[in-house]
């Protein structure tokens, strides 16, 4: 079993890592998990999702090597069999992936043949005269297969990450026509329990369906601008960087954030504006949808309305905070579109856009049935206290975050143990598409209680409490925390 993987990431290092047979078996398996099943992936382990899959996987396949390796004590069909069926699923696995070329069936093969003929050669040493020589000439060759799997994962690793995509992102300078308003020292709470207004780079929250994280140098970006439109394109990273760029303030918020989770971020995103680009590219009549591509083939559809509208800020973002992207945060290049949750607006490691119709493309959430639109949601969170955390009696501040893109939050409102509700005090708008903090003052008795908290916004929409699943298109509900106060 792990010769036939190493054997499969070694060839998919020399081709394509995303060949790798291993990596698309996982990547499938993302794709056809239930949705309960993602959800409680994402809340349970966060970003070490993807770390959770492909260890399982491994105990997996380790299992299922026991358990061939045993019924084959005497005869070898039962391991040749299951090598070639798991070699066969690979084959399958990687055809199946969007971005699959002529040479990346290349990887699954030799996974096959190499399982295949490790086992057969080993069980044949292994059905050897039971005598010391033939003992340790198995042992040794045992070893020797484990060692050269080893080596062959190795080399498959180091020939995936051989692209030297972080000298490429240290290479570039980003200078933005406009930058952002600086963050007044009031927007946030932080010292009374509020995330920071600025959320740093290596805290921006990441939920996608990446296994790997793409490695593409900004010297070989390449976007197509095609379908819908009257003059298609083809552009450059360099083309991007002669474009007038400007710096937005954004907030950014993920579908499968649970009431009152953690999945959104505010960072000074640096770019081009994107309803600029398409009217160079001319918008024809009737394309409601522009349909974008990850070059690790995610789909995303974004309405094309929400794109033109005036002042949305949409853009394709090359930098973050000041630098360019993280990698692992889309580099060379994102989009971004405020208003809207990430899995219809967001799309990393972009490559291609095609202007179409909602009735003629479905990404890849709409095809699982979620929202094709999806905006975000005025919603509301209690950052301060935290779940059964011990707080003085008496007076208390609680704190918090709402957000409510392109509207704005108006106010928003604090009750404790069901009492009355009590308006907060906010902190100063930035603008209409990032978050705003909030601080209440309590008078608290001893005792357990439980505090809850909802946002109003510029438009009178007050949130309800009826309570929503995040999928399909974004959570409703309060939040709340429980929690104790002590003289």
């Amino acid at each position: 079993m792990a010769v036939a993987l190493a054997a499969g990431h070694l060839v998919a290092g020399l081709v394509s890592p995303l060949a790798s047979p291993f990596l698309a078996v996982g990547n499938t398996a993302i794709d056809l998990t239930p949705h309960p099943v993602k959800d409680f992936a994402i809340r349970t382990f966060g970003e070490n999702d993807k770390l959770v899959l492909l260890g399982g996987m491994a105990v997996v396949l380790a299992g299922l090597g026991v358990v061939a390796g045993l019924l084959s004590r005497r005869s070898p069909w039962p391991g040749i069999a299951a090598a070639a069926l798991l070699g066969l699923l690979g084959i399958a696995a990687v055809l199946a992936r969007p971005t699959t070329t002529a040479w990346s069936v290349l990887a699954p093969l030799a996974s096959l043949v190499a399982g295949v003929t490790a086992f057969r050669w080993l069980w044949s040493l292994a059905a050897a005269p039971a005598v010391a020589p033939g003992r340790r000439r198995f042992l040794l060759s045992t070893a020797a297969v484990a060692v050269g799997a080893g080596v062959a994962a190795l080399g498959g690793q180091l020939l995936a990450g051989r692209v030297d995509v972080e000298a490429s992102r240290r290479a570039i300078r980003l200078q933005p026509r406009e930058t952002a308003p600086e963050i007044p020292f009031d927007a946030d709470f932080a010292r009374e329990g509020t995330p920071e207004f600025i959320t740093p780079n290596s805290k921006f929250y990441r939920v996608d369906t990446a296994l790997t994280v793409p490695r593409l140098r900004a010297e070989d970006w390449r976007m197509r601008v095609h379908g819908m439109v009257d003059n298609e394109m083809v552009l450059t990273y360099d083309d991007l960087l002669r474009r007038p760029m400007v710096e937005k303030t954004i907030t950014l918020v993920c579908v499968s954030n649970e009431v009152g989770g953690p999945y959104i971020s505010t960072s000074n995103f640096i770019g081009v504006d994107l309803a600029d680009l398409l009217r160079e590219a001319g918008v024809r009549p009737g394309a409601d949808q522009l349909a974008t591509r990850s070059v690790d083939g995610w789909t995303c559809g974004t309405p094309v309305d929400s794109i033109m509208a005036p002042g949305s800020n949409a853009m394709l973002a090359l930098g973050m905070n000041g630098e360019p992207l993280p990698i692992e945060r889309g580099f060379p290049v994102r989009m971004v579109v405020p208003g809207l949750y990430g899995y219809v607006s967001a799309t990393k490691w972009l490559v291609d856009a095609e202007l179409t119709t909602f009735d003629a493309f479905d990404a890849y959430w709409a095809q699982r049935k979620w929202g094709k639109k999806a905006p975000v949601k005025t919603m509301s969170r209690v950052d301060r206290p935290k779940s059964f955390e011990r707080v003085p009696a008496g007076r208390f501040v609680a704190a918090g975050i709402a957000w409510a893109q392109h509207t704005g939050v108006d106010r928003v409102e604090v009750r404790v143990d069901g009492g009355p509700w009590q308006e907060a005090t906010l902190s100063r708008e930035v603008n209409v598409d990032t978050w705003r903090m909030w601080r209440v003052e309590l008078d608290l008795k001893e005792g357990n209680h439980t505090v809850e908290c909802r946002a109003t916004d510029r438009k009178g929409y007050t949130q309800t409490n009826d309570r929503a699943a995040p999928i399909p298109d974004g959570a409703t509900g309060w939040h709340s925390m429980v929690f104790t106060s002590v003289a």
